[in-house]
């Protein structure tokens, strides 16, 4: 299943021109000749140095984070510190963590009224943010509520008149709630719009703007976002006050559009088997295989020669001019399948890939970002495949914690997938 929807991205076919596209943008982020933003580059290379209340550390820690990503390094502080943020990066970056952190730093907990509305452009999204914000604020006794379509009207109504210090929800519920004062904005102090190139794509827009009159005049907004379109950026000239942009490389990795699943092989010495198996599949587009150690590179790839399957291997013990022979290889497409360790996972940015598999998971979570996540080019999909024995059953669910996503079970069509 995709993590996100490819929003934002070009429709199919039509080119994308980056130049184009930049200066339109540099119209639209000047007004009267004057930046609009101006740009917030203070990087902060862990939590602690972010200022933040110990209890909002210990949640943060509890989560299972342990070093900022990019987005997270930048966004916190100026969130915090109450400023208007437009926070630009690719989806599976660590947006929601950012604004999660920054709401739950300035909220008042004895003071039991709305104090932050997060709106998000799907149930599912919602849903997801109101877990972190509830994981990442266990110890602060943050009281949160999701507000979307589909659930009881009634309940809702309940839960907010029982008093609640985060609304997040899905624009049509969240203005429903507001139109009858179920939900009262009078203590709302800041207002975020998660994945708005999204949200403006459903057509939110008339949504967004219903809500916002009804909004008090001094509020913080913070806009999140994958892309920037114009539209997204009309919407922030109009609600914000001297916003600071904080933008993430459109090159930084994402695990956006690629489908993630995991074969149940219970087994160490199945593995092999299994491997064999996907062959066929492996060989018809360009596949990396990913092991552990150097060693198992090496007893993989006689494993599957001595099988009669073509494959390539590279490791860190190879001298480089042989590393550099495989991979132009690999390149140019004349070999198919490459056997690796994680050393060189951050060198593969081959265009054709488009199958990753895990033989082996990889020890830290953080790793398989860099083993399957993309180079955030536009409309470019892939199919991550991880072989889990019973002992890889923990590290599966915590690479599933540490990025949000959900991985399911291979389907027997894995070829149609690519």
């Amino acid at each position: 299943m995709p993590i996100k929807s490819m929003a934002g991205m070009t429709p199919e076919g039509s080119q994308f021109d980056a130049r184009q596209y930049d200066s339109k943008m540099n119209d639209l982020l000047t007004q009267d000749g004057e930046e609009f933003f101006t740009s917030y580059d203070e990087v902060y290379d862990s939590f602690d140095a972010m200022g933040l209340q110990e209890n909002l550390l210990r949640g943060i820690y509890a989560y299972g984070f342990e070093k900022p990503s990019a987005i997270q390094q930048r966004g916190i502080v100026p969130f915090c510190k109450g400023l208007d943020v437009i926070q630009q990066a690719q989806s599976g970056t660590g947006k929601t963590a950012t604004f999660c952190s920054g709401i739950l730093q300035q909220l008042e907990y004895g003071l039991v009224e709305c104090q932050a509305l997060v709106l998000a452009p799907t149930r599912e999204l919602a849903q997801q943010i109101e877990k972190v914000m509830r994981a990442l604020g266990d110890y602060l006794g943050v009281k949160v509520h999701a507000c979307v379509g589909g659930t009881s009207v009634r309940e809702d109504q309940r839960i907010l008149s029982s008093g609640v210090h985060v609304v997040v929800g899905t624009p049509g519920r969240v203005f429903d709630m507001l139109r009858r004062q179920s939900l009262r904005p009078d203590y709302i102090k800041m207002f975020v719009l998660d994945e708005a190139d999204e949200m403006l794509s459903r057509g939110f827009k008339d949504q967004i703007y219903d809500i916002f009159q009804l909004l008090p005049s001094k509020i913080q907004v913070g806009v999140f976002s994958a892309t920037m379109p114009p539209e997204a950026l009309e919407i922030t000239r109009k609600f914000m006050n001297k916003p600071v942009r904080i933008l993430v490389k459109r090159d930084e990795l994402t695990l956006e559009g690629i489908k993630q699943f995991y074969v149940n092989v219970e087994k160490e010495d199945w593995k092999l088997e299994t491997l064999c198996d996907l062959y066929e599949t492996l060989a018809i587009t360009q596949s990396v295989i990913f092991v552990n150690t150097r060693r198992k590179v090496d007893w993989l790839t006689d494993s599957m020669r001595s099988r009669d399957h073509t494959v390539s291997a590279t490791h860190g013990d190879m001298d480089q001019n042989t590393r550099d022979i495989i991979m132009r290889e690999f390149r140019s497409g004349s070999s198919r399948v490459l056997i690796t360790t994680d050393l060189l996972a951050r060198g593969i940015d081959v265009q054709q890939v488009s199958l990753v598999i895990n033989y082996d998971l990889p020890t830290q979570p953080e790793n398989y970002l860099h083993r399957i996540g993309r180079g955030g080019r536009f409309g470019r999909k892939g199919v991550a495949i991880n072989f889990i024995t019973r002992d890889d059953e923990r590290m599966m669910f915590d690479i599933q914690r540490f990025y949000n996503v959900v991985i399911e079970e291979l389907p027997s069509n894995v070829a149609d997938l690519l």
